[in-house]
Parts: structure tokens; sequence; C-alpha cells
């Protein structure tokens, strides 16, 4: 039976899901990365993913939002590079949509899933359709505000739905942002690594929530 909400001690356990989960793919997020860039980002989210674990382990948490905002930061700390500031900004700008929620219900999910976006925007300056991260996250933004009032346990399947063929989508556009723009029409037919690892999240989040 899914959840329909998650208090502050069952969010930090999804997070510290999600995080097990992102470490067990390093080898699909290194080999996606190679394929268009340096092949650091698997190595990089693992590192950020393990600083997650520990800081959720070690801190107090009073509410969800500060769940996410110790994730991010953690990620931040630990990653470096462009990954650690995107992936960073995603967490801790959506935990900041948070404050003062004492529950990670659907609504919750569409607050976070748009500042998250909004944020990893504005940081990074991509657009859908640069082949970024953005293409997964921004339509399971999207489809969470259309989804917001259904049970967390059914919105969240549908979002991770979104993200993942986001992901998909990304095989077939042509890179226009960092390392991989280099290699114009041949990033065609390789989906972005940013954008497999915001669907592993999602994806990560809906298999917590559903068991």
């Amino acid at each position: 039976m899914g959840k329909e909400s998650l208090g502050v001690k069952e969010t930090i356990e999804m997070m510290k899901h999600v995080a097990s989960v992102i470490i067990e793919s390093e080898p699909i997020l290194t080999d996606a990365d190679r394929n268009l860039g340096d092949g650091d980002h698997g190595l990089g989210m693992e590192r950020g993913m393990n600083a997650v674990i520990n800081k959720l382990s070690e801190s107090e948490a009073d509410e969800v939002s500060d769940v996410f905002k110790m994730t991010g930061m953690a990620m931040m700390s630990s990653m470096g590079g462009a990954s650690g500031a995107l992936f960073g900004t995603l967490f801790r700008n959506g935990g900041k949509a948070l404050e003062g929620e004492e529950k990670f219900d659907s609504k919750g999910l569409h607050s976070f899933l748009e500042a998250a976006n909004d944020g990893v925007k504005s940081r990074g300056g991509a657009i859908p359709g640069d082949k970024t991260m953005i293409d997964a996250l921004e339509p399971a933004s999207i489809r969470a505000g259309e989804v917001s009032e259904m049970p967390l346990c059914e919105s969240i399947k549908i979002v991770a739905q979104s993200a993942n063929e986001g992901k998909n989508n990304s095989k077939e556009m042509i890179a226009t942002m960092g390392r991989a723009k280099t290699l114009g029409e041949k990033s065609v037919g390789h989906p972005d690594a940013g954008a497999c690892s915001v669907a592993i999240i999602i994806q990560a989040m809906s298999d917590f929530i559903n068991t």
C-alpha cells in the first residue's frame, strides 16, 4: 500500500533510499556521461550521495524542508563542479519551497519540483531542448502540477514516468550546453547524463513511496 504523504523521518528514509539507488547506478551514469562528456558524472553523483547519507544520518531535521536542504548542501560541498552546483541547487531550492510544511505530499512534490526546476534553470542557464537535466526535470515539474490533487503514491508514479520520458527524449536532441556541445550532431542518440540522474532520483522516490 503506497503512502499518501511522508513525515520528516519517512522523508529522511526516502532520501537515503534515493542516495543508495544513485550510488548503485554509478556505472550507468558514468557510461551515459562518457558518451557525451568526460565520464565523471557517475563518480560525482556517487560521491555526493555518500555525503547525503552521512549528513542525514548525523543531523537532526525538524521539518521536511530541512531534509532536502541538507541533501543539497551535502551535494554542493562534496561534489564540486557544475553537477554539484546544479544538483545541490535542485534540492536546496526544492527544500526552501517546502518551509513550514509538516508533510511531503502531492502538493509538496509540485512545489519542490517547480522550485527545483526554476533554480536549476536560473543557475545553469539551460532551457528545455538543450539536452540537459532540465529535459527530465521540467516535464516532471509540469506533470506534478497536473496531478497535485492525487494521493502521493499515485502522483509520484506519473511524475516519474514523465521524467523518464524526458530523459528518453533527450536522446534525439543536439547538445548546446557544456562539453557535449562540441559533439554537435554526434550527441544525438545518447541521453543526457544529468537527465538520467533526475529520472533515477524521481523513480527511486516513487519506489520508496510505493513500498
